[in-house]
């Protein structure tokens, strides 16, 4: 047998015996994660629609798994995400229960026990509720499996929505450890994730691409999961939300305009753009944050008048057996910005609630 030929049959035993290589996580109390997965070939391409399916999984299996999405850009055949894994504490079976039923609001064929049998069990504190207790604690504040569950829910839910079967994504997800304490480290991570749709030159400003963590923080209210979370990658301890967002805004287009290796037709921010943000101080124009909102609030739904509204809901749920008794949202309710809701028309309604 050739000699090159025997090398590589040992490199490949070598690698059989070894397996897959442990993923690097640190120890302390929290971990940051930059992570990447991909369609199979990159060949699957993800409509509008399935983005924000995506979308809200995203926040259901991060509330589940107790971890945090600092940041995200959804683009056509792969994800970003950037992940905040706080140190795991002491969760109470009512704590326990709720994210459950964040998960299984109803029985399903990999969850058949509803929330209120399974608060009968852990009642009773036997062998069963303990092992309960064990399976869904194994399943929180950690990142693997937060993205094993994150992306077999949406092939899951791809794959019936499409009659297709297989795997959808390419191998495992790629990560990458950031240093959680600096802040450098995490809005390098975070502007690098929403900048990707601009990269891609699918828009010219991040806040326009409805799939990423920067334009859900502008475009929800103070209350929203995204304007909390994005703070951890931008140093704003006494700034407000609005002031926060400003400062991320200078801190991406700043990175935007930086060309790589130096040849200025790389950068997909023009200098000028970069220049006009710092010069007002990542301010975004009432104009702008309004169609900024308005671009949320209302694609992938319905807007109108409430007999519009509530004859698009109802129709819905005739053919979907789902949100029956959701009655229409004015959008000054929907929209926490005080502000920006009084230049809504009055009467006008949407479908459903931005939660996060």
């Amino acid at each position: 047998m050739p000699k090159q030929t025997t090398r590589t049959n040992q490199q490949h035993q070598r690698v059989l015996q070894v397996g897959r290589v442990r993923r690097i996580k640190a120890s302390g109390s929290v971990s940051v994660f930059h992570c990447v997965s991909r369609t199979v070939n990159g060949e699957i391409f993800l409509s509008d629609a399935e983005k924000d399916t995506m979308q809200k999984q995203l926040h259901q299996v991060a509330d589940f798994c107790g971890v945090q999405v600092v940041t995200y850009a959804l683009m056509g055949n792969h994800f970003h995400v950037l992940v905040r894994v706080p140190e795991q504490g002491e969760l109470s079976d009512a704590e326990l229960l709720r994210r459950y039923s964040v998960l299984y609001p109803k029985p399903t064929k990999w969850a058949p026990a509803d929330v209120k049998m399974l608060a009968e069990m852990l009642k009773k504190d036997d062998e069963d509720a303990e092992a309960w207790r064990k399976q869904m604690l194994r399943r929180m504040g950690d990142v693997s499996e937060f993205m094993k569950t994150f992306k077999q829910r949406f092939s899951i839910w791809y794959n019936r929505t499409h009659e297709r079967f297989g795997t959808l994504w390419s191998e495992r997800f790629s990560s990458t450890l950031v240093q959680s304490d600096k802040f450098f480290a995490m809005e390098s991570a975070a502007a690098y994730i929403d900048l990707n749709p601009v990269r891609a030159r699918l828009v010219a400003d991040p806040k326009d691409y409805r799939w990423c963590g920067y334009a859900e923080a502008v475009a929800t209210g103070g209350n929203g999961t995204m304007r909390r979370n994005l703070r951890y990658a931008v140093s704003s301890d006494n700034l407000s939300d609005e002031e926060m967002l400003e400062t991320y805004r200078v801190v991406l287009f700043g990175k935007g305009a930086t060309a790589k290796r130096g040849d200025p037709s790389a950068a997909r921010i023009t200098p000028e753009a970069a220049q006009a943000v710092a010069a007002s101080g990542g301010k975004l124009s009432h104009s702008e944050r309004l169609h900024t909102k308005a671009t949320q609030f209302t694609r992938g739904g319905a807007i109108g008048d409430a007999k519009f509204v509530g004859a698009i809901l109802a129709q819905y749920t005739r053919e979907t057996n789902r949100r029956s008794g959701c009655k229409p949202i004015p959008f000054a309710d929907a929209d926490a910005d005080a502000e920006i809701s009084a230049d809504w028309p009055k009467g006008l309604c949407t479908l459903r609630r931005r939660k996060h």
